[in-house]
């Protein structure tokens, strides 16, 4: 089957189905697994934020959304030529891909009769369906089922390892100027790390808030997680936190990697929040988490 992936979610749901050679068209933002991606054709183009702050970044979306304007481009021609039979995108948030409904009226014009599913989990719990919806989509359900089943004996191995555990309170800040509190999935993760989330909006979208409000939640822990940013962008965005919410400790965690993005690293989150609550290590091999207060000043991670 010939796939698209219009969201980098989905990119690593396909590859870890062992469907990598099937996948023929992603998106600019998709980036794991990276040698491999260097290979496929990319559909959807967008700006390059990289340089921004993240105060441009907010006032860049609002504007573009606020006009009507796209905040990505959908290549026509190039999705067309590849023929795909199957695109996987979302309609969960604008900010994050095209709609599926956009993606549906550019299929139509070029007479492509690709069947467009739309991936939209709210809870990690979603999420795990969603892949099982994916591998029966293109014809991996068994292969979806065994990596689901393992992903869900990795989550029963921290809930037996936290459990009667005291649960320290969370705030997870998924952008930091202005900040937002987390929310679909996310929460989850720090529930099933062992933790009890504050100032966030389970299963609903992220909200605008003030420092205020996340303080007023009397986090024992914050968790720097901006959307669109891996380790070293949060950890530098983290820093700008440490202002705002003395003296709690402030942790930046690669957001992209094992938080915002729905599909199976999120389990790899977990484990690595886990890690850091209640102690232990990653047992991913890359660091994960960097701890900030004035400077980094602890890497947590496998030695």
């Amino acid at each position: 089957m010939r796939i698209v992936s219009l969201l980098p979610s989905a990119t690593e749901i396909v590859y870890a189905l062992g469907l990598g050679d099937d996948l023929v068209g992603v998106t600019f933002e998709c980036d794991e697994p990276p040698a491999a991606l260097r290979e496929k054709v990319v559909v959807v183009g967008g700006r390059d934020t990289s340089r921004m702050t993240p105060t441009a970044i907010d006032a860049y979306v609002r504007s573009q959304l606020a006009a009507g304007s796209d905040l990505y481009t959908l290549h026509a021609g190039a999705l067309s030529a590849l023929d795909p039979e199957l695109i996987l995108t979302q309609d969960l948030c604008r900010v994050c891909a095209i709609p599926s409904g956009e993606v549906a009226d550019a299929l139509d014009h070029l007479g492509c009769r690709a069947d467009v599913v739309s991936l939209d989990p709210h809870t990690l719990e979603e999420v795990l369906d969603s892949i099982v919806m994916v591998g029966e989509r293109v014809g991996a359900g068994p292969q979806a089922a065994a990596l689901v089943a393992s992903l869900r004996e990795r989550l029963e191995a921290v809930r037996r390892r936290v459990a009667g555990r005291t649960r320290p309170r969370v705030a997870v800040v998924e952008w930091v100027d202005p900040p937002f509190t987390a929310g679909h999935w996310v929460p989850d993760l720090v529930t099933a790390a062992g933790g009890e989330p504050v100032a966030s909006n389970a299963g609903g979208p992220s909200i605008e808030t003030a420092w205020s409000d996340i303080a007023a939640a009397s986090p024992d822990l914050v968790v720097v997680a901006p959307c669109g940013f891996h380790l070293d962008g949060a950890t530098e965005q983290a820093l700008a936190v440490l202002d705002r919410l003395p003296p709690v400790p402030v942790w930046a965690i690669d957001a992209d990697g094992i938080v915002v993005r729905p599909g199976p690293r999120l389990v790899d989150g977990v484990e690595a929040l886990a890690a850091v609550l209640h102690g232990g290590s990653t047992p991913a091999g890359a660091v994960r988490l960097v701890r900030v207060r004035g400077l980094v000043d602890q890497v947590f991670g496998p030695s």
